[in-house]
């Protein structure tokens, strides 16, 4: 069985519940688990999408018939109904025949941003995640490649609080997350004394310099500084949408000939890679690449944070965040951009004046899963922040096993075959095919007679399904079906496939 399908049917009612899941530091439940089973790494594996790995820290443990001392210790305990940990662990271990197979023992997860080799593909973003000496030091013992350094700047920053907001999904995680912070609060030289620490303690690290100046000198003089300290490439912050001034930040990114501009004076101070890390807030980054292109830049970094609002206190009439009353607009992140960074990303890669740039993508990646969507569109790293803000360094065990058992269980030896995989699937509008209907196929056995498929049909459809409320099963009317798949969407149960042929239409 794929990947996909494991994921659609198999888990699909195990990982609803492990949403659920607080994703404790030192969880109790395992704690608590008389066989030592470590159910608090597993069922953060099972949430990060980690099968295999979740598979393997369960090991020979047989959790049918014991008395779940796991679900007493659950913290969610005391405050709701525990998670079902047993019942979560019994599943794993009767799907485990159903785990894709591995076809090769040995994958190479290495990657490299212009000639700068990493270990792996994963990096830190520029942000408060990758702000300190002892952040870094604990990401890269966590197993980080790298991290792109919170931008460093020579002007003073003055900090709003509260400064976050969050949008939350039904299982309370962030969906959507609003910062309005601004750039790094240490001085240059606080800054340098860092990277030189940093690389000194983890010379196999990649220590990837932020910066952003005010004039052409200070980009040239910032560059000139972080090489000379350590740093392994530059990363000009063309995009941070928390900055006033014009001629910093966004404002940069939305205009050709400041991209020009800055981008040259960048590279007039170093010899180091330069990325240019751009804005979304526009209508086409290609322009805004090419341009980085002409004066020099080896790399894009895609995206920066969306200019947002998150929304509004009903009691106080205030936009989120509030500082004393007021709220301005801020830079949204989290998984509900992913959509728009991956557009991003395969425009940049489908130019073909853009294919000797190395492209880093940024932007709601939480799972390995998500990464590898970056990769498949061309991206040769990926760089991470809302994530970890919510979750923690720890996240990157589940990436690196998630993406290296993918890679074995596909036969795929190195990361670097997988870069830009799918790139060629995505066409423009006049090159899909449009002539042809898949049909769902309802399984009567997996379904649970919810109704939703008919609702969804009926209401925001086409009206092909009808609902029998004696034996609360769908049936399919072919001739309104136009093979939308809403229907396989709303599916809970995952008990909608499609055909495996395709019709024409008359």
């Amino acid at each position: 069985m794929n990947y996909r399908l494991f994921y659609d049917h198999v888990l699909s009612f195990d990982l609803s519940e492990v949403g659920r899941c607080i994703l404790c530091h030192d969880p109790a439940c395992s704690k608590a688990c008389p066989k030592n089973v470590p159910a608090g790494d597993i069922l953060r594996s099972l949430y990060f999408e980690n099968y295999l790995g979740a598979a393997e820290k369960l090991g020979t443990a047989d959790c049918m018939g014991c008395e779940a001392p796991c679900e007493n210790a659950c913290v969610l305990s005391s405050v709701a109904i525990p998670i079902s940990i047993r019942e979560i662990l019994t599943n794993l271990n009767g799907s485990r025949e159903q785990l894709p197979k591995r076809i090769i023992e040995e994958v190479d997860l290495s990657a490299d941003i212009c000639g700068i080799k990493l270990e792996n593909p994963f990096l830190l973003s520029s942000s408060v995640v990758s702000s300190t000496y002892d952040m870094c030091r604990r990401a890269f013992e966590a197993g980080w490649a790298g991290a792109s350094f919170k931008t460093i700047c020579n002007f003073p920053q003055h900090e709003a609080s509260p400064r976050f907001s969050a949008i939350r999904s039904h299982a309370n995680s962030f969906c959507g997350f609003k910062n309005i912070e601004q750039l790094s609060d240490h001085s240059v030289e606080e800054n340098m004394e860092i990277f030189r620490k940093l690389k000194e303690e983890f010379p196999a690290k990649v220590i990837v310099a932020s910066i952003m100046g005010q004039n052409e000198d200070e980009w040239t003089s910032l560059a000139e500084k972080c090489e000379q300290a350590g740093a392994s490439v530059i990363e000009c912050n063309f995009s941070c949408p928390n900055m006033e001034a014009s001629g910093l930040g966004v404002t940069i990114g939305q205009s050709e000939e400041l991209i020009e501009r800055f981008t040259r004076a960048t590279k007039k101070g170093t010899n180091l890679p330069v990325l240019v890390k751009l804005t979304p807030n526009i209508t086409d980054m290609v322009p805004m690449a090419l341009a980085a292109k002409r004066c020099g830049a080896d790399g894009i970094s895609a995206i920066n944070t969306i200019n947002s609002i998150t929304g509004v206190d009903i009691d106080t009439l205030v936009a989120q965040p509030a500082v004393q009353g007021k709220s301005i607009v801020g830079g949204y992140s989290g998984p509900a951009v992913k959509p728009i960074a991956l557009r991003f990303i395969s425009d940049m890669n489908g130019c073909e004046a853009l294919k000797d740039l190395h492209l880093s993508g940024i932007g709601g990646i939480e799972t390995w899963r998500d990464a590898l969507e970056f990769i498949l569109l061309g991206a040769g790293s990926v760089q991470i922040t809302t994530a970890v803000m919510q979750y923690g360094y720890r996240i990157i065990d589940d990436l690196l096993k998630g993406l290296s058992e993918y890679m074995k269980c596909k036969g795929v030896p190195s990361l670097r075959a997988l870069i830009g995989g799918a790139g060629s699937t995505v066409v423009d509008h006049q090159s899909i095919e449009r002539d042809s209907i898949v049909f769902p196929v309802f399984d009567s056995e997996r379904c649970i007679g919810c109704g939703r498929c008919y609702i969804s049909c009926r209401d925001g459809g086409h009206q092909a399904i009808t609902f029998d409320p004696k034996t609360r099963r769908p049936k399919l009317n072919g001739e309104k079906c136009v093979g939308c798949h809403l229907c396989r969407l709303v599916c809970r149960a995952g008990a909608i496939g499609t055909a495996k042929k395709a019709i024409r239409r008359p």
